[in-house]
């Protein structure tokens, strides 16, 4: 995740927008893409201490609404992660394209607004 953070911050300072003034520029954005990014770090992390069977994309949509509620930054922030995490799991992990799309499928939900609670398990402890 450190990684992603990192990406995350490199990746803005690549393409940082040219439409706000210099002394504006990305200043919002980039305070938006740290917070994003905490907050895809923070579902993450609630994901596996809840270890609760069928909660994976509802995680995935959390981490990505939560991200996007701060704004563009945040919005770009965890597409950038996600991406990358499915790019890495679709390489190293096996978990096959299927399960790729529907993570996608949850990802792009929670950060266009959708409730995350769409695809919250029955049973899900309510701290979550």
């Amino acid at each position: 995740m450190r990684l992603c953070v990192c990406l995350v911050l490199l990746s803005f300072i690549l393409c940082a927008s040219a439409d706000m003034p210099p002394v504006l520029q990305g200043g919002r954005f980039v305070w938006d893409a740290v917070g994003g990014a905490w907050d895809m770090l923070r579902a993450y992390q609630d994901m596996r201490e809840a270890n609760y069977k069928g909660a994976d994309k509802y995680f995935h949509a959390r981490g990505n609404y939560d991200a996007a509620q701060r704004g563009p930054g945040g919005a770009w922030a965890a597409k950038v992660i996600s991406d990358a995490r499915e790019k890495w799991q679709g390489d190293v992990s096996g978990r096959g394209a299927e399960d790729t799309r529907a993570d996608q499928e949850a990802n792009a939900w929670g950060r266009n607004g959708g409730d995350p609670n769409r695809y919250r398990p029955a049973g899900l402890p309510s701290k979550y």
